[in-house]
């Protein structure tokens, strides 16, 4: 086999598999068909759970450090109303402003750092696949040559040639709506106000937020003092299909500053002076999922597996998509994943893409419409997130932050499924936390209430470290976290051993597989197993 696995795209999503996959151990072969990075920006920042994740892996700073704001105001768009979470102490929802090809440098060189093959300006042509591994046929400058590896992974977008060929349909619609974006400075003539506000010649004062006239809506707000953030929507002809991709826009060829201009012209009737472009895209909102996420040993993730009619939520979806994934590849590679165990990957992230589906249809929803009656919905959805629990209930579900993963056990405690919380740890040894823990990206046993019977039983599984620990107003006894950093497993406070202990056995065989008592020496943590002893 040339590699473990083969990713197909890289985008963030690819990337951010290669990166899982080498903290694991496995052998990445990642193919892209771009000579180089995009330079144009799809997205324009991260925001949400994937956040947290990346705070678990230890690469939030970097992101900080190459962010354009990487702490920015709370306040966020949903469907044409905007959520302000700015008076809530902990919002639900957070944000960090860095245009996508930077986070794809930093990804990319963090998986070269860490020893993952990268090959741009290859494109893969061919798949096939048996009860062995996977062929890919892939064309270069230099010709065509085959590779091979035990598992793919199609990172390559909606219009996935992968996808395609192992016949996984992508049913859902192409919405009507052309989007264009910009990041620009308003030119002499339009001038802000002390309100956020601006004055446009011809038309007046023209309000931050969303204006909606019969040609479509135009929206905008300040990144910094100088610089704004404007979008257009205007509607096409284009017919929503089920199956038919149909017409799709894209910034495949790049946008102009007088495109833009253009738009704003159609929808406003005035112009509005802008200069000096950071940032311009347009794209069309897709409303699709992939019926299934695996087809034997090739996998979907990122947009090759979802696309959603509303900004904000792909890259992040994608990302987690990868995070998901990886450590269940992993455990196949490795040879102690259980039966069954990668098949959770299409059930839990195709049930958390549905989630997603949920709230961006609900968006696409409220941003249409010009009667009174979707007015009337607007006004009273935004009086509602006036209050603060729908607002916090919107504000998780956007960030992700309502998936629980579900259990084999029945009566389970209220974390299991759930993303570990970043319990501040003392271990005897130094203050810690959970999520430096978590940045080997291997399953984790978490002892809170010194019980050394539950470690015991852990030590059979060598793949899992264990760590002991204090913690104030610890939430449960013990937690079994899984390398995606989800808990697998957790002691109520103060349970008896007799009714652990059975749980614990079914936990850690469900998600880890047959007792290990040992590793391959390649296959440890930087940091190396805990051990067990009630004085940590």
């Amino acid at each position: 086999m040339d590699a473990d696995v083969i990713i197909v795209g890289a985008g963030p999503t690819g990337l951010m598999l290669a990166n899982e996959l080498r903290t694991a151990g496995v052998r990445p072969l990642l193919l892209e068909r771009q000579q180089r990075l995009r330079e144009t920006p799809r997205a324009n920042g991260l925001g949400g759970r994937i956040l947290e994740l990346l705070h678990y892996r230890g690469m939030l700073a970097d992101l900080h450090a190459a962010s354009t704001d990487p702490h920015p105001v709370p306040r966020f768009p949903f469907g044409n109303v905007h959520l302000d979470f700015s008076g809530l102490a902990d919002p639900p929802m957070r944000a960090v402003q860095i245009p996508q090809p930077r986070v794809e440098r930093l990804l990319e060189e963090r998986a070269g750092e860490l020893g993952a093959t990268i090959r741009r300006g290859h494109e893969v042509v061919g798949v096939r696949q048996d009860e062995e591994g996977v062929y890919v046929e892939v064309r270069c400058a230099d010709g065509t040559y085959g590779a091979t590896a035990r598992y793919l992974v199609a990172c390559d977008g909606s219009r996935s040639r992968v996808r395609d060929m192992v016949g996984i349909p992508f049913p859902g619609s192409t919405c009507s709506e052309v989007n264009r974006l910009g990041q620009v400075k308003p030119a002499e003539g339009a001038g802000w106000r002390d309100d956020g506000d601006l004055d446009v010649p011809g038309l007046g004062r023209l309000r931050a937020g969303f204006t909606r006239t019969d040609n479509g809506v135009v929206g905008f707000g300040w990144l910094t003092s100088e610089v704004l953030l404007i979008s257009t929507t205007e509607t096409t002809e284009t017919t929503e299909t089920t199956e038919d991709k149909g017409t799709t826009y894209d910034d495949d060829v790049p946008m102009t500053l007088a495109e833009l201009q253009d738009s704003i012209r159609r929808v406003l009737g005035v112009d509005l002076p802008l200069r000096e472009p950071l940032r311009l895209s347009r794209y069309q909102y897709q409303d699709r999922q992939a019926e299934r996420y695996r087809e034997g040993r090739v996998l979907l993730a990122g947009d090759a597996a979802h696309q959603f009619p509303a900004t904000g939520v792909a890259l992040n979806a994608g990302m987690l998509d990868a995070v998901n994934l990886a450590w269940k590849l992993a455990a196949e590679v490795h040879g102690w994943a259980p039966p069954g165990l990668l098949d959770t990957y299409h059930s839990e992230r195709h049930a958390a893409g549905a989630r997603t589906l949920l709230h961006t249809r609900a968006q696409a929803a409220l941003r249409r419409g010009h009667d009174p009656a979707a007015e009337a919905l607007r006004e009273l959805f935004k009086e509602l997130c006036g209050d603060e629990a729908p607002l916090r209930r919107i504000g998780t579900l956007v960030a992700g932050g309502d998936i629980r993963h579900p259990s084999p056990d029945a009566d389970e405690h209220a974390l299991t499924g759930a993303f570990a919380p970043d319990l501040a740890l003392d271990t005897g040894h130094g203050a810690s936390s959970v999520a430096e823990l978590m940045q080997p990206a291997r399953p984790v046993f978490l002892d809170l209430a010194d019980r050394p019977e539950l470690r015991t039983i852990v030590e059979g599984w060598a793949q899992v470290d264990i760590h002991r620990a204090d913690t104030d107003d610890r939430p449960a006894d013990a937690l079994l976290i899984r390398p995606d950093a989800h808990v697998a497993w957790a002691a109520p406070v103060g349970a008896s051993s007799d009714s652990l202990l059975p749980t614990l056995r079914r936990a850690l065989t469900a998600w880890f597989g047959d007792p290990r008592t040992s590793e391959e020496p390649h296959h440890q943590p930087a940091t190396g197993r805990v051990p067990a002893t009630p004085t940590q």
